[in-house]
């Protein structure tokens, strides 16, 4: 019995090695050169440089719209506006913000509930390289008859060339391996969204608004 049972957990570890292997194997190792053009344009906020991105391919075309989900619900569209010097214009005509995810599952709703309001048929999904395969699979689910094309936004960190070498990175795509597998199981958070009627809260008397105050939900858990 005892045989038995060191083998069939031999077995699972091996499975999950192997798993991993493939995961961050998948994870593109650069941004994509060419980019297919869609109706929309996503980005799920987390990291700095996803809506500069996304706002570059609003104004090279790859886009009508753009949303950016998960702000955070103090962030005012005047903030975002002070980072994006070259294409502050855009904001005014062609971008959304979605305030309402707090997770990714939360993105995948509020990015659904934007598609179906603009009639779009195809998106152009902004987000971190190792993030984009629980997005995509996230998104697919609530956007079945939705074409989606990646644009994975590759930081220095996954392009070093001995990656695995460094503790934090490796902590990090076993954490979104897990949060993958999850989300493949269907293994979600219990909310994934604010209530539509919960107010925004009220900034501290005197508080000025800093640019580089987060852009994600201060109740929201990153990823």
């Amino acid at each position: 019995m005892a045989t038995v049972f060191a083998f069939a957990v031999g077995s699972v570890g091996l499975l999950f090695v192997i798993g991993f292997v493939v995961f961050t194997a998948a994870i593109a190792p650069q941004e994509p050169a060419g980019l297919k053009p869609a109706d929309g344009i996503v980005v799920l906020t987390g990291g700095a440089s996803r809506i500069a991105d996304g706002v570059q391919l609003l104004a090279s075309g790859h886009g009508q719209r753009l949303l950016i989900t998960g702000v955070n619900r103090t962030t005012s569209p005047d903030e975002i506006r002070r980072t994006l010097p070259d294409n502050e214009h855009l904001l005014d005509c062609c971008v959304d913000l979605g305030h309402r995810a707090l997770n990714t599952f939360g993105n995948a709703i509020e990015a659904a509930e934007w598609t179906r309001s603009q009639h779009f048929r195809s998106l152009v999904v902004v987000t971190s390289a190792w993030h984009m395969p629980r997005a995509l699979v996230e998104l697919g689910r609530a956007l079945p008859d939705v074409e989606l094309v990646a644009y994975p936004v590759v930081t220095d960190r996954m392009q070093a060339p001995n990656w695995w070498t460094d503790t934090q990175t490796v902590k990090l795509l076993l954490k979104e391996y897990l949060k993958y597998m999850m989300a493949q199981a269907k293994i979600r958070p219990a909310q994934a969204v604010a209530p539509k009627t919960q107010p925004a809260p009220v900034p501290n008397a005197g508080a000025q608004a800093s640019v580089s105050a987060p852009l994600h939900g201060p109740d929201r858990k990153p990823e």
